[in-house]
């Protein structure tokens, strides 16, 4: 057996050993370097134990956990530190490689327009959909099925072009919010019969909203008895579409799609409209496109159909789209029909994808599939590492900075009828400012709609609602897209606070004081109507202020308190820990777990 002595010999030498040979073994690693890691994963990244960087930090005055997320530039410290390389990846990054690729005019060829169809629900977009596609799968060979992929592709005259499927004009603004633009032009389909309906109003002002778009009208239904062509024309006037035989420049066909007359003319109007745009596109650029829709099929897995919109989509190419990356497995055409190559603004099918894009979600052609991975790694990892909290878009405090430096102030109006409707534009219309303009994106009657929230998050507007509600899928979206609601119930506060937004005084900070919340904790049906039984978490509930109704902290309405009770008795205020019945106004859509806050309205001294 060997000594005690001798154990201790052999254990410093293999010390030293260790030692003198721990520098020189050590690998220099690259290391990705994303605007958002966890601390575990960048110890990965390094091969470094996790402890260590959290050690290192503690030293430097941060004390973190190895699930904590940190920013790029300690992460960057941290790989210094460890005697690693930093390669800094970011989508701005890549971004920046694409965006040198401008198409050199010698490279640009005319492209087909694209054309997405809107209108109201009984109008007959999907019968002149029908009819347009009909009429152009009768003129290609037999065999050749229209497969629906949400886009297709006619030809008339030798000129192609390219229809999007939507199911409306939601679908159409939910893209834009996304920053994809891919429609040049929009037909608008009214009923001869029926003329233009809020739906078709609310139609026209997605459209107008977007830029660059070119509104055609389809005046359809004209067989019918009732039809009454001249009347349309005189509202298409009222909403600043006056037709061309009528001195303006908006082209309106007269169509029937069930009999297919007229069909052919709206066509040839779409290929001069779109000739008159110049629309072009470079083959040869770096491809990209964007998702119109996207599923997942049984033994392909994730698809998606992309409009491209420069360059030519191959075959084999890695590609990033949204999130995912992948490399293109196949591409099929409208018909179902496989292809090598689509050119800009052809609709194809992708197959390849490693996950589920959405729609509106730009795809982009990369150099390697090695890149492809890695910007995948680095949105995916954004994702996770995201905040809850949305940044909001526009806010009635923070005006948004035009180009000229004039600041603008989109809204989104909702009212409950008409009258009120009209009175309120009107005001609004009336306010006068140097240094502030008033844009008046949609104002429509009923409640605040999944739609009107995506108009706002796409045109940087605020939804401002006038004595009505919120529907539940507006309240999910608003939260998501980061759009700010505002809910009145009396005239004059509403087109004051606008005022003083647009003379650029409001400050909410001090206008409004939140004084107390309560939780629906049951809700009761009394002969006066449905009550809310609450309980009071913080602050108080005051009878003479004002308050709100919170569902997943979004407003669903705004008002004064009409009953504050305690037991039996109507009381002037309720304090924390004490339950109460709470009615506000006329509102009784309560639901166990919302949160009612109240608040008091304060005057502030104006700011030169």
């Amino acid at each position: 057996t060997r000594s005690l002595a001798a154990l201790r010999r052999a254990r410093e030498k293999e010390k030293r050993a260790h030692q003198s040979a721990g520098p020189s073994a050590k690998q220099v690693r690259d290391v990705v370097v994303p605007e958002a890691i966890t601390i575990q994963e960048l110890a990965n990244r390094m091969a470094e134990r996790g402890a260590d960087l959290v050690k290192s930090l503690f030293k430097m005055g941060t004390a973190v956990t190895l699930t904590e997320t940190i920013d790029q530039d300690t992460a960057e410290l941290l790989v210094t530190e460890f005697g690693h390389t930093i390669k800094r990846v970011s989508d701005s990054d890549v971004d920046i490689d694409t965006s040198v690729d401008v198409d050199a005019d010698e490279t640009l060829v005319t492209r087909p327009p694209v054309v997405t169809i809107m209108g109201h629900v009984d109008h007959g977009k999907t019968s002149l959909l029908d009819a347009i596609r009909g009429a152009n799968v009768q003129a290609r060979e037999a065999g050749g099925i229209t497969q629906h992929i949400g886009a297709y592709q006619v030809e008339k005259n030798g000129q192609k072009i390219t229809f999007i499927d939507t199911p409306g004009h939601a679908a159409f603004t939910a893209m834009r919010a996304r920053g994809a633009n891919v429609t040049d032009i929009v037909v608008l389909v009214v009923a001869a019969d029926d003329g233009l309906m809020p739906q078709t109003i609310e139609a026209i002002n997605h459209a107008k909203a977007a830029p660059h778009v070119k509104i055609m009208v389809a005046i359809n239904k004209i067989d019918l008895p009732s039809a009454n062509i001249d009347r349309v024309k005189q509202q298409l006037q009222e909403h600043d579409l006056t037709p061309e035989d009528w001195g303006g420049d908006t082209i309106a066909v007269p169509v029937s799609a069930t009999k297919g007359t007229g069909i052919d003319q709206l066509l040839e109007n779409m290929a001069v409209q779109a000739e008159v745009m110049e629309l072009k596109a470079s083959p040869t650029a770096t491809p990209r496109g964007t998702v119109i829709e996207a599923q997942v099929e049984a033994g392909r897995g994730p698809t998606a159909t992309v409009i491209v919109q420069m360059g030519t989509l191959k075959v084999g190419e890695p590609f990033i789209c949204g999130d995912y990356g992948g490399k293109v497995k196949s591409l099929v055409d409208d018909r179902g029909k496989p292809i090598k190559s689509a050119g800009p603004s052809t609709p194809v099918k992708v197959l390849g994808f490693t996950g589920l894009p959405n729609a509106g979600d730009e795809f982009l052609v990369m150099e390697s599939e090695k890149s492809t991975k890695v910007l995948s790694e680095e949105r995916l990892m954004a994702r996770r590492t995201e905040k809850l909290s949305v940044p909001q878009r526009a806010t009635l405090e923070s005006l948004l900075e035009a180009a000229d430096g004039k600041k603008v102030l989109r809204l989104v109006l909702k009212c409950d009828a008409q009258g009120s409707l009209e009175a309120l534009v009107a005001s609004l219309g009336q306010i006068q400012s140097k240094k502030i303009d008033l844009e008046m994106i949609h104002a429509g009657v009923g409640p605040i709609s999944e739609s009107d929230i995506l108009l706002a998050s796409a045109s940087n507007a605020v939804v401002v609602g006038f004595n009505i509600k919120v529907e539940s899928n507006a309240v999910g979206a608003a939260k998501r897209e980061g759009v700010q609601v505002k809910l009145y119930s009396i005239i004059y506060e509403l087109i004051d606070q606008m005022k003083e937004a647009m003379a650029g005084l409001l400050d909410p900070e001090h206008r409004e004081t939140v004084i107390g919340h309560a939780e629906v904790k049951q809700v009761f049906q009394l002969s006066r109507g449905i009550v809310a039984g609450c309980l009071v978490s913080d602050g108080r509930i005051s009878r003479s202020a004002r308050a709100r109704v919170l569902r997943r902290r979004q407003p669903v309405y705004d008002g004064g308190l009409s009953t504050l009770r305690r037991f039996q008795d109507d009381v002037k205020e309720v304090r924390v820990g004490l339950e109460c019945g709470i009615k506000l106004g006329d509102f009784s859509e309560y639901q166990v777990g919302d949160i009612i806050e109240c608040y008091q309205l304060e005057q502030v001294a104006q700011k030169l």
